[in-house]
């Protein structure tokens, strides 16, 4: 069956002007939508800002001229203390192929601190209160030689729960607590490596949330802050990313931070699969043939062969940027390029908005998409991809094509478990759940231990997951999944279900009216919107 013809406006926007049937693929899941009506919208990412060609290179000159501070090698002399701090497996999505990004860039360090006789470093994965990573994951992020030489003791997890491993560096003029790792604190000189996935990714964030402890944490990512965000991939509006800055002014008092910020293309797929780039309209026959053996491959496979499927696919991103040196020049750099990159102009908001949700999130890389992250992923991150004002207009409906199965990772996400079958068919109200519960989980020993000695998730992590979809719940009228293959998970979310896109269509028309202007999202990959 032919795509369904679009008429094109530019590279980005097109609508829907044939009444032959589209088959589209929802990244992750084998749910295939279908009888979009006539006048609908349909935006896809950008394509693709070629990767730079000598990516060394590139990095090599940002250390060399880095802004607003010293060369690199001129702030380097032998006896010194260098910690490397690096971005974890939460990004990028879905992990790219090896060698990572992060690999690249320690061995040009590595070399450079050799060279200049420094031998006191340690490599500090910046999880902060995220799952600790494994060791083959850490393997494979800086690669086998490196690895060997400085695992486990001089490369490892930041521990937030470490009684002796944090120190107090003061509170912001608003009362912000600033507590950061230790050993990075009394480093001589801290190199931070940052890939940006998305805009709020990088700047102050980085040393002052990835190497911080709960207390710290508890001071911003909280239900008020996050209804202050009028998008948080949107820095200057961003009720977050301002608390971020203020506690970064003060890491970047207090310590010496030499900032890499990277930025990707988002060349997702590549290969066999790179028609998954593609509008549908420009498929080739070939094209066509993967495209419906990829359909009949995945409807024959249970959820848990998807899923690892799909991870065994690294992604084929390619360096954009690099800048280095002081935090906010830095970061503005790269938020250019990143906006270039993801950004694409609509002119006005829908009435409904459709997107399918991937099957991987920042929190569960090699693991289940739980129901806590599909509601992350919908109220949180797809609802905040835009600048200006949200696609969806005030109290419209928001409608997901997922499975929704009550499937949780009990290594990985244990805490998640009590969060979604205890407390949220009690309350949904996420002051009421922060007041009430979410200090019982933080302290709870059993979370602690299995944070700090296996790989979950700390036990406050599902207090601001629920708490990250706080102001798409506030402006979003009504949320409906297509495809929920039961009906307790929407419902314990406050969500709606339909068996069918068309019958979720329908649903939302009884709701915003007969004639409502309709936008699909077309990922994969990321995009975002420039409102107008």
């Amino acid at each position: 069956m032919r795509a369904r013809p679009r008429r094109k406006l530019d590279d980005s926007v097109t609508y829907i002007d044939s009444d032959s049937a589209p088959r589209i693929l929802f990244y992750g899941e084998d749910l295939w939508i279908e009888d979009f009506p006539i006048g609908t919208r349909v935006i896809y990412p950008r394509p693709p800002i070629q990767g730079l060609a000598n990516p060394q290179a590139a990095i090599r000159h940002a250390l060399n001229h880095p802004h607003d501070c010293d060369p690199l090698f001129a702030q380097l002399s032998p006896g010194m203390k260098v910690t490397i701090a690096l971005d974890d497996i939460s990004l990028p999505l879905p992990p790219m192929r090896t060698p990572d990004l992060r690999q690249t860039i320690c061995e040009i360090l590595l070399e450079m601190l050799d060279a200049h006789g420094v031998d006191d470093v340690h490599l500090i994965i910046a999880n902060s209160l995220h799952r600790r990573m494994t060791e083959r994951e850490m393997r494979r992020m800086v690669g086998r030689k490196i690895h060997d030489a400085f695992y486990p003791d001089r490369y490892y997890n930041h521990d937030a729960e470490d009684p002796d491993g944090m120190v107090t560096l003061g509170e912001t003029d608003h009362g912000e607590i600033v507590n950061v790792n230790r050993r990075a604190v009394e480093s001589d000189l801290v190199i931070y490596v940052n890939i940006n996935l998305v805009p709020m990714d990088g700047g102050h964030k980085s040393v002052g949330v990835g190497l911080c402890d709960y207390p710290a944490l508890r001071a911003h990512h909280e239900p008020q802050t996050i209804r202050e965000c009028d998008s948080y991939m949107d820095p200057g509006r961003s009720a977050l990313a301002k608390k971020c800055d203020r506690i970064g002014k003060i890491v970047d008092e207090k310590m010496n931070v030499f900032h890499i910020e990277t930025a990707l293309n988002n060349r997702m797929f590549d290969g066999q699969i790179d028609f998954l780039m593609k509008n549908e309209d420009e498929f080739t026959e070939f094209d066509r043939l993967k495209f419906e053996g990829t359909k009949w491959a995945l409807s024959k496979m249970p959820w848990a062969a998807k899923r690892k499927l799909l991870f065994s696919i690294p992604a084929a991103y390619e360096l954009i940027a690099c800048h280095a040196g002081r935090t906010e020049p830095v970061h503005a750099k790269i938020l250019e390029k990143c906006f270039e990159q993801y950004a694409v102009k609509v002119e006005g908001q829908a009435d409904i908005v459709v997107t399918g949700i991937p099957y991987v999130s920042p929190y569960n890389v090699n693991s289940i998409l739980n129901p806590l992250l599909v509601q992350v992923m919908a109220l949180g991150y797809f609802h905040n991809m835009y600048r200006g004002k949200p696609l969806l207009k005030k109290d419209g409906v928001l409608i997901i094509a997922h499975p929704c199965y009550d499937d949780f990772d009990h290594q990985f996400h244990p805490s998640y478990i009590e969060f979604f079958h205890r407390l949220l068919p009690e309350t949904r109200d996420a002051f009421t759940l922060r007041d009430k519960y979410e200090l019982e989980f933080a302290h709870n020993p059993s979370y602690i231990e299995m944070y700090r000695r296996g790989n979950a998730y700390h036990g406050a992590h599902p207090f601001f997951m629920w708490y990250w979809g706080e102001n798409g719940r506030q402006h979003v009228g009504k949320v409906i999944v297509a495809g929920a293959v039961n009906a307790h998970v929407p419902e314990i979310l406050g969500w709606e279900r339909a068996d069918t896109m068309a019958e979720a269509l329908a649903m939302a028309k009884s709701y915003t009216g007969p004639s409502p202007e309709i936008t699909l999202m077309h990922h994969p990959p990321i995009l975002m919107t420039d409102v107008s």
